[in-house]
């Protein structure tokens, strides 16, 4: 390298340093500030030996708390009976799962069955035909906005999920029926759903272009809904391959708690069967709570674009203080009818032996610092959210009237948690519970008056409505 070279170098590599350091000095981490951080951490031997045996094991395992591992207290004042647990395995249909676990609770006692189980994949089948018509007409509706539109980016980041709430657990079983677990059995893809929606969200991204293009080549919106219906038969045969073709038309027979037959075998289709064996009218006579401090109380809100069909309803519900909540689900119970319910299920878990209870582990304690949010800052900075949904069926309330503890039946299969159940405390109830969908016989008129207001409008990407999974 010539002498001219070398000093054009040494120039742009002095520039470059300057650079660095005035970066450093305007807020990033200079050599003073870093030996000070270095310098505080002098660490006693105790802590020394703590460290050793946290590098080699899990922060959970270490973290947890000896002193609130006595014996489980199973007993609850109030619990709706239950007959065997659900297992969605490896997908994210608990949405479905408890939707589906409500109603499989309503029929168990009104016919007096045995072990039920409706079919979560006949229902999941027109979920995921719903939400990729969702997403391709959304295309088409948004077509003349740029491609870098809030709408259109949030679109194609989220064309399809096997998440969900249940505003989509009602609209699917109204439009589509419901049927026996028999009917329409699960598939390898149904229990394992990643690799597969992984595949359809590439295939409707494409899709999604190719109506965009269609548009920009001078197609009129009737010959983009056209094209639309020959995109949506691929969908169609692609979720036939792994999920099964649904049923239209089936034969059945109920049988009683003994395993015997009750009547003769009779045909149904998915909307008779429902109709006979439950009518219910889950889009008008349930309605969603909401525990989120970060916005005002006794408003109802609704989530742009946050639904499963198209032609169907937006995700609505009422935001209220925890304890008008927890009367609501105390008279629920009380009346042996379960709830769909939703929680931040992965905060203090302890899923070995199925208790959710702020107690469980020593955090503050293992790292000598304190975690002081609450649960309005939580929420506010996305640390916690609405994640698994459940199915409420129990409460303890001492002799004073106060609500101790609570039990949920989840789908994780019956191994897991306490019995296939988590029991939950109630200062946990307080802290990470979010949803509760009640049917509207146990909502007091005052809060029902709030549905005749009109709701504040969120954007489909606000944070905090994620789908359960």
């Amino acid at each position: 390298m010539n002498r001219t070279l070398k000093f054009a170098a040494c120039v742009v590599s002095a520039m470059l340093s300057a650079g660095a350091l005035a970066q450093t000095a305007n807020g990033g981490i200079d050599n003073a500030t870093l030996n000070e951080i270095r310098d505080s951490y002098k660490p006693t031997t105790a802590e020394k030996a703590l460290q050793n045996v946290m590098l080699s094991n899990s922060i959970k395992v270490l973290s947890l708390n000896q002193e609130n591992l006595n014996e489980l207290d199973t007993y609850f004042s109030h619990s709706v009976p239950s007959k065997g647990i659900t297992d969605q395995k490896s997908s994210g249909r608990c949405w479905l799962f408890t939707g589906m676990n409500v109603l499989r609770a309503k029929m168990i006692a009104s016919e007096n069955l045995g072990a039920f189980e409706f079919s979560q994949v006949y229902n999941f089948f027109y979920d995921q035909l719903e939400k990729s018509n969702l997403f391709l007409q959304g295309v088409i509706d948004t077509r003349k906005k740029p491609f870098d539109d809030r709408t259109v980016e949030w679109l194609f980041k989220n064309p399809l999920s096997d998440g969900g709430t249940f505003t989509g657990v009602a609209d699917l079983i109204a439009k589509y029926g419901i049927v026996p677990k028999g009917v329409m059995k699960e598939s390898y893809t149904s229990d394992n759903t990643s690799a597969f929606s992984a595949l359809l969200k590439t295939k409707l991204r494409e899709f999604g272009l190719e109506l965009r293009q269609a548009h920009e080549n001078g197609k009129k919106e009737k010959e983009l809904l056209a094209l639309k219906k020959e995109q949506l038969k691929t969908v169609y045969k692609m979720l036939a391959q792994v999920y099964g073709v649904p049923p239209v038309e089936f034969t059945w027979a109920p049988k009683d708690a003994n395993g015997k037959y009750r009547e003769e075998p009779q045909t149904y289709t998915p909307q008779s069967f429902y109709k006979k064996y439950l009518n219910i009218n889950l889009q008008d006579d349930y309605v969603m709570f909401m525990n989120d401090p970060s916005r005002p109380y006794w408003k109802s809100y609704e989530i742009e674009y946050d639904r499963h069909v198209y032609d169907g309803h937006n995700w609505l519900y009422v935001n209220l203080p925890i304890e008008e909540i927890k009367k609501m689900a105390i008279a629920s119970i009380k009346d042996s009818t379960m709830m769909y319910f939703s929680c931040d299920v992965g905060k203090f878990l302890d899923s070995k032996r199925g208790t959710l209870d702020i107690d469980n582990y020593i955090y503050e304690e293992m790292f000598g610092t304190e975690f002081g949010m609450d649960k309005k800052q939580r929420v506010m900075t996305f640390d916690s959210g609405s994640s698994h949904a459940m199915t409420l069926k129990a409460v303890d309330i001492d002799e004073n009237g106060n609500t101790v503890k609570w039990q949920v039946e989840n789908s994780w299969g019956a191994g897991s948690g306490f019995h296939g159940t988590l029991i939950m405390t109630d200062e946990w109830f307080n802290e990470y519970m979010f949803r509760l969908v009640v049917d509207k016989k146990y909502v007091p008129e005052n809060i029902l008056k709030i549905l005749n207001e009109k709701p504040t409008m969120l954007p489909a990407w606000d944070p905090m409505f994620t789908p359960e999974e």
